[in-house]
């Protein structure tokens, strides 16, 4: 059953109605919001009965300072960002943790600071590690910035970036702390994608002189592929693959290729879009969410130009991330997506039927999940959030 609720009265009276406990409050203006008692999810959800089964064993390996994303290296060991501008190198077989030095100085304060980290595809020969995080502009500005450099890993267990240099940036930087996005992903034509949030801006996502609210497609050293839907256009416009999105934080190609993602939503409408060349996602003129100050905004379905989401959540989960798994260790689970959960502190799984999508199951947690990644031995791995953020290793039962 899909659930819509068009005001915030309506919603908050579902939400104390319920018993599901499910994020109603969202994440718009802080990603940081607490859980409350919700209805089910619009994205037709597993039965009740399905909610928290584990199968799976969690092992906390580490804690970190407001983590936000982690990237395995060859060598089995984990580089694991840190929010106010650390990343640290960790062996995950004597859990000893290292320093990397070289950060670009960082904006840190609301939803900003070190935000990814990426690897080269062919980082085993070139040693390319990729970031992304809020730099500051002038006056009381600021954008997200994604930089490249070569890793030079010491024998103490820690190392360097070296010859950082900034790639991409968002335009144009505005005020505010919130909604970066800067998702780092590489596909297997070596293409460079970015979500690029709309820094809670609304209409720059529809604005092509910026690209902020945008899928952004890049070569590995920044420069625009001539293919891109919108490289006649120059400029900016011609980093765009796709444009109308709110505050993308999870991004991942299934086995078929295909480019998915998951945003926040206003108050309500969390998204699950498959991303496609030149799609434009509508926002903020649809949406299946709300505005906070209680207007509404029409939904998906009274703008069919628009590229409507394959599934989508009121009461939100507040996604943070999304990992494809296509791993051995959970054979069941291949092809499956996993989002990572903020204010549901949950780690939701969504099954793909070719171009469709539905919630499958939802995990608690029981904190806030920040990234979730797939390990080389197939385990599950997932970054809690803020200040004793837990690296839990997930492995069946």
């Amino acid at each position: 059953m899909t659930l819509r609720l068009k005001t915030p009265r309506l919603l908050a009276l579902a939400c104390v109605a319920s018993l599901g406990l499910v994020a109603c409050n969202h994440a718009g203006q802080s990603d940081t919001a607490t859980p409350m008692a919700g209805v089910a999810s619009a994205a037709a959800t597993a039965a009740p009965a399905d909610r928290d089964a584990r199968p799976f064993n969690a092992t906390e390996i580490a804690k970190f300072n407001e983590p936000w994303a982690m990237a395995f290296l060859p060598d089995g060991r984990l580089l694991v960002t840190e929010k106010k501008g650390a990343l640290k190198l960790v062996d995950l077989a004597t859990g000893k943790t290292g320093n990397i030095k070289g950060v670009p100085e960082v904006d840190y304060g609301g939803q900003g600071g070190f935000g990814d980290v990426a690897l080269h595809p062919q980082f085993a020969s070139n040693h390319l590690v990729y970031v992304s995080y809020a730099e500051a502009g002038d006056g009381d500005t600021r954008g997200a910035a994604v930089a490249r450099g070569t890793l030079a890993l010491d024998d103490s267990g820690g190392g360097t970036l070296q010859d950082m240099k900034v790639i991409w940036r968002q335009v144009p930087k505005v005020d505010g702390r919130g909604h970066y996005g800067h998702r780092l992903l590489f596909g297997k034509d070596g293409k460079l994608w970015i979500s690029s949030s709309e820094r809670q801006k609304f209409d720059p996502a529809q604005d092509m002189q910026s690209n902020l609210g945008k899928m952004i497609r890049l070569d590995d050293d920044g420069s625009v592929p001539a293919d891109n839907p919108f490289a006649g256009q120059g400029g900016v416009a011609a980093q765009v693959w796709s444009l109308g999105h709110r505050n993308l934080l999870g991004i991942d190609f299934d086995a078929q290729g295909r480019l998915w993602e998951v945003e926040m939503g206003p108050m309500g409408g969390d998204e699950l879009n498959l991303v496609v060349r030149g799609g434009n996602y509508g926002y903020p003129i649809v949406s299946n969410g709300d505005h906070y100050d209680g207007r509404v905004i029409p939904d998906h379905d009274t703008r069919p130009e628009f590229n409507a989401p394959k599934a989508w959540w009121t009461p939100v989960i507040s996604p943070s991330s999304l990992m494809i798994y296509s791993g051995a260790m959970f054979p069941d689970w291949q092809g499956d997506g996993f989002i990572g959960g903020l204010s549901s502190q949950s780690l939701v799984r969504v099954e793909f039927d070719g171009d469709s999508a539905r919630e499958a199951q939802r995990f608690n947690m029981g904190q806030r999940i920040r990234a979730v990644e797939q390990g080389p031995d197939g385990a599950i791995w997932l970054l809690g959030d803020g200040k004793d953020g837990r690296l839990l290793k997930l492995t069946p039962n």
